[in-house]
């Protein structure tokens, strides 16, 4: 999650009936989730999203059906902890429309951390779409001796992503090129940069090698993000909404439905029509995760 230490400032919508609050004559949102999923084709899928923490513990059910009213067939749902990937499994059993993703925050990759998350990724293979978020974060370790222990620990993710055959959901804050470079000199496959922060010329060995860029709703206003994206080819692309945070409107909280903003950018900034790019992104999000929609 890209704004991670200013969650806290991040504004949520106005509450909303849960619900056990609803009146009994009120359709069920997990319903009206299944017949729309049901009565469309596939269109739109966030790649990366924070579904599991606290900020949306009461309304998640109201975003999802958002999600599903802005044409949204899937979210990937990373995690950051192991607390929070046993969470994200729980919550994708309830929500079918939630694709489970477990990973260690770089802030949090210690190698005890590590190790027990590696077994959990072990034992939940079957289940994972992604391994996720994991990477490194140059803004959050100063230090070579914390900058170390991020690589080693994405070392070992990168491997156990090679064995287990699951894409990697890869964090860079401030550490672009670093993250491009490590990955190639250690042979990662299947790899999206999520919400990239590094300029385009830094992003061209990641195209070269057939990474991923997912382009968060932030778009809108960023400069370092359209200039990125006007640079990269479409074929690279994905969409994500990173949710709570990189939204169309700074400080207020971010969900899935958002990515649409992203799309309509993308669209806008490399002159190509709307339904050409949502296709397009469609095709190369099923290339990278080609279960997302069972």
């Amino acid at each position: 999650m890209e704004a991670r230490r200013s969650k806290g400032s991040v504004q949520s919508r106005p509450a909303v009936l849960s619900f056990k609050e609803r009146p009994e004559n009120t359709k069920n949102p997990l319903q009206v989730i299944s017949n729309l999923q049901a009565a469309m084709t596939a269109t739109l899928i966030d790649t990366h999203a924070h579904l599991a923490i606290d900020s949306f513990a009461v309304d998640r059910e109201e975003v999802l059906v958002r999600a599903a009213d802005a044409r949204v067939s899937a979210i990937i749902c990373v995690s950051e902890t192991l607390a929070e990937a046993e969470k994200v499994l729980s919550l994708c059993e309830k929500y079918p429309i939630l694709k489970p993703a477990a990973g260690l925050y770089p802030e949090f990759a210690g190698l005890d951390a590590a190790e027990a998350l590696f077994a959990f990724i072990r034992n939940s293979s079957a289940k994972l779409h992604a391994i996720g978020e994991v990477g490194l974060d140059y803004w959050l370790a100063k230090e070579d001796e914390e900058r170390e222990v991020q690589r080693e620990v994405l070392r070992r993710f990168i491997a156990l992503g090679r064995k287990l055959d699951l894409p990697l959901n890869i964090h860079s804050r401030s550490a672009g090129r670093h993250v491009i470079e490590f990955l190639l000199e250690n042979d990662a496959r299947n790899i999206q940069l999520h919400a990239f922060d590094g300029k385009w010329s830094a992003a061209m060995p990641a195209v070269e090698a057939g990474f991923f860029f997912s382009v968060p709703p932030s778009i809108i206003y960023s400069r370092q993000k359209q200039k990125l994206v006007k640079q990269l080819p479409l074929s690279c692309l994905l969409l994500e909404s990173d949710s709570p945070v990189l939204g169309p409107v700074p400080k207020e909280r971010n969900e899935p439905a958002n990515i649409v903003h992203s799309l309509q950018a993308v669209s806008d900034i490399k002159d190509i029509p709307v339904e050409e790019v949502r296709e397009t992104v469609l095709a190369n999000t099923l290339r990278l995760y080609p279960d997302i929609l069972s």
